[in-house]
């Protein structure tokens, strides 16, 4: 009779160990989701360009620290300046194992084509890790090296004065519009797929100028190939002690690239509570913080529903500024 009892205690404890074990390990799942499969890591922009240096540096950084148990697959959807990027995420709504790299055409692009359907409110923010500057360059063999030379070159050129860019109504565009209001002067913009093939072609002598971002043109500088003007940024960079701003040569003239990932509309939290820990250890890695300083980007950590304002008030200035350009009413 005892023994019965007492094997009955022991079922009964084993009984109770299995079902904690069975909610223990339910709540972990629940709590500590993991991509179970490689994740899709979507670039708006073409190969080469800052946006992808930056996506493919970010993979490079997760894979070698271990930061997920699964891969991160950059793939490049540059078409119509990023609008089948942004399509194509809007159609991925729900899937956990999909994000994106952003750069300002995700706000200038749905902008000029409302005919997508992308409203950049409902997808699911990660992580801004960074603002990326520009600044104005000509080719070394250019006798231009002021500002006021460039200005001077560009008005006696009458219209035919070759600014390369990226894509139309994109960063660089906005930023060649921005030039030509303040100073009164005229361009021919000659749009290519990405930044590193824009500064190719300064170098080429296909075009008399652009607007890289430091990150696209920096490696031609140190060769000798090409030669910064003016940033269009609030202080001197750090890797550009000697290049005047445009603010200090009388001119407020200031813009940032962001550099954020996004996630499809309807993701659950625990999916991306993950990818903002991912991103956050990235941002935190010291690749990252070597990376940004010699590349002169500011670090600039945003999530959650900050960072969605920040997407939204960031829309509404790109609204003014391409109104003011004319590129929509």
């Amino acid at each position: 009779m005892i023994g019965t009892i007492i094997r009955r205690v022991q079922l009964a404890r084993l009984c109770i160990l299995a079902v904690c074990a069975i909610f223990a390990f339910a709540g972990a799942a629940a709590g500590a989701w993991k991509p179970r499969k490689p994740v899709e890591l979507i670039i708006m922009a073409g190969k080469g360009g800052g946006a992808d240096r930056l996506a493919r540096l970010i993979q490079s950084i997760i894979a070698k620290n271990e930061f997920s148990p699964q891969p991160f697959i950059p793939i490049n959807k540059p078409g119509g300046s990023g609008a089948e990027a942004l399509r194509y995420l809007k159609d991925k709504a729900g899937d956990p194992h999909v994000i994106m790299a952003t750069l300002n055409s995700y706000y200038t692009t749905p902008l000029r084509n409302p005919g997508i359907g992308v409203d950049i409110g409902k997808f699911t923010p990660i992580a801004r890790l960074a603002l990326d500057t520009f600044i104005l360059w000509v080719n070394i063999d250019s006798p231009i090296r002021t500002l006021d030379d460039y200005l001077a070159a560009v008005k006696k050129a009458g219209g035919r004065w070759k600014m390369g860019g990226t894509g139309t109504g994109q960063e660089d565009s906005l930023i060649t519009g921005m030039l030509e209001q303040e100073f009164g002067i005229k361009h021919t913009y000659i749009p290519f797929k990405g930044g590193g093939t824009v500064a190719k072609n300064l170098i080429g002598k296909h075009v008399d100028s652009t607007v890289n971002n430091p990150s696209e043109q920096i490696g031609f500088w140190r060769a000798g190939r090409s030669r910064p003007i003016a940033a269009f940024t609030p202080e001197r960079l750090e890797a550009f002690p000697k290049v005047p701003t445009m603010r200090e040569l009388g001119h407020d003239m200031v813009y940032y690239m962001q550099r954020s990932i996004i996630a499809p509309p309807g993701i659950d939290s625990d999916v991306q509570a993950f990818y903002v820990g991912v991103f956050r250890k990235v941002h935190e890695s010291k690749d990252w913080i070597d990376y940004t300083t010699k590349k002169s980007l500011g670090r600039a950590f945003l999530t959650g529903h900050q960072l969605t304002g920040f997407f939204l008030d960031e829309r509404d200035a790109h609204r003014k500024l391409l109104m003011a350009l004319g590129e929509i009413k």
